[in-house]
């Protein structure tokens, strides 16, 4: 099994940036996800331990949005084109084992809000999780929450909305790939918002030439279905850090927005850039 994973490609400036804790954790992520059986049970193990350390935007210690709550965001998709994804969750840590949930007991590709925590909750998801921490209430109470309806909310996040760093992986064993990304969304959004972290092709893609995960400016992202165009390069014969940097200059050219990508394919894995960083950790075994 081979795997990459990625913590983001924001700042980080929130979490405390680019650091040799994160690091590590990224490491063990992927330790763990290449021993796994199978490239489905890869991106969900490494997502796992992501989305439980709060060092990262994604679950527990995730942004939190305009009306103080943290929702989630999960999608998975293998190369046979099965997709499960949630959005706007609140209440769960594990969105990445909920959006397995959608893909394997539902008929649907994407289930949304507390439906899919009630969902999630059937097939053994742990729920009802406080996903807040003390860093992250702070931090919201520090910027004098709005009241009112959303229009009063939206005069608020103007100045404030930002940040998008996410989690993913992208495994593979030869034969079969999955990809998947996670995250709580950008810091202050209007309640409601769902980025491109669940939509597929967006955040994610894979078919039988290999897998991406995407992480950046998410509106933007979803505009140009950044993880679809790094796919597109590994059908068209691109290694995978060739299609990484493709889908990359391609998505500068046409948002000049900041983003990254991870990508695996039958002869390795390969990230690219154009943000202030993106640290990633890639596993064989």
């Amino acid at each position: 099994m081979r795997i990459i994973v990625h913590g983001g490609a924001g700042s980080g400036a929130s979490l405390g940036g680019p650091t040799a804790d994160r690091q590590a954790v990224l490491d063990a992520a992927a330790s763990d996800g290449a021993a796994a059986d199978t490239p489905l049970d890869a991106v969900e193990t490494a997502l796992r331990r992501l989305e439980g350390d709060e060092r990262f935007n994604a679950g527990r210690g995730g942004a939190v949005q305009s009306d103080g709550v943290v929702r989630v965001d999960a999608g998975l998709m293998t190369s046979d084109r099965t997709v499960g994804a949630v959005a706007n969750v609140p209440g769960v840590e594990a969105a990445v084992a909920a959006a397995r949930v959608v893909a394997a007991e539902t008929p649907h590709v994407c289930v949304v809000g507390e439906h899919a925590a009630e969902l999630a909750a059937d097939f053994g998801v742990e729920t009802g999780v406080d996903l807040m921490t003390e860093r992250t209430r702070e931090r919201f109470a520090d910027a004098n929450p709005p009241a009112g309806s959303p229009a009063a909310h939206l005069d608020w996040l103007r100045e404030r909305f930002g940040g998008h760093d996410t989690v993913g992986a992208v495994a593979g064993n030869g034969e079969r790939f999955a990809a998947a990304t996670s995250t709580a969304g950008r810091w202050f959004a209007l309640a409601g918002r769902v980025g491109d972290v669940p939509q597929v092709g967006s955040g994610f893609s894979c078919t039988p030439a290999g897998g991406a995960s995407a992480t950046g400016a998410g509106e933007d992202i979803a505009r140009v279905t950044l993880a679809r165009r790094a796919v597109d390069a590994l059908a068209d014969g691109a290694s995978a850090d060739r299609a990484a940097t493709l889908a990359i200059e391609a998505f500068e050219e046409l948002t000049g927005s900041t983003a990254g990508v991870i990508v695996c394919g039958p002869a390795g894995v390969g990230a690219a850039k154009n943000s202030e960083s993106m640290q990633v950790a890639a596993a064989k075994r």
